[in-house]
């Protein structure tokens, strides 16, 4: 079993309350998934990138961030993602927790009250000191970047 973390949440406002809080699908979920507050079906025309309320804001502790990312079943069948993925919320935050949904496809997708818009996946990280030097660690790869490695595992195919 994975580590469990205790995390406040509260609700937005009480119109709320019929909406589930953040869950876990299956026992293997990584993700939590998110639930729109809209108050009224909501289409997202093609093109068209909205912000979805979700009902809810946390408390997370110092030393952990949470990262709203999309959902695969609205990418593949509906071509619907999230613009700034993954969306970061940080430790100091105390707003609602909001997804700026886009729709990527040629069709209108309408969004309803409860529907599940995107996932909450939590992790630790740590904070850094920079030190400036003047010169770095050289490495095989050096300035390698930006696919130098070529898209095929072939050799000489697709470099």
């Amino acid at each position: 079993m994975s580590e469990q973390l205790k995390v406040k949440i509260t609700r937005t406002n009480a119109g709320s309350r019929d909406l589930p809080l953040p869950s876990y699908t299956t026992e293997g979920s990584a993700g939590m998934d998110l639930y729109a507050a809209v108050e009224s079906d909501l289409t997202i025309q093609p093109a068209e990138t909205v912000l979805v309320p979700t009902g809810y804001s946390i408390e997370l502790p110092e030393g952990i961030e949470a990262q709203v990312r999309p959902r695969s079943g609205l990418a593949i069948k509906h071509q619907v993602g999230i613009l700034n993925s993954p969306g970061t919320i940080d430790s100091d935050y105390r707003g609602e927790i909001k997804v700026i949904l886009t729709n990527f496809g040629k069709e209108p997708f309408t969004i309803r009250r409860g529907d599940r818009i995107a996932q909450l996946v939590v992790h630790r990280y740590v904070r850094i000191i920079w030190q400036e030097v003047d010169r770095l660690a050289e490495t095989r790869r050096g300035e390698g970047g930006f696919g130098h490695t070529g898209i095929s595992s072939v050799k000489g195919s697709n470099e």
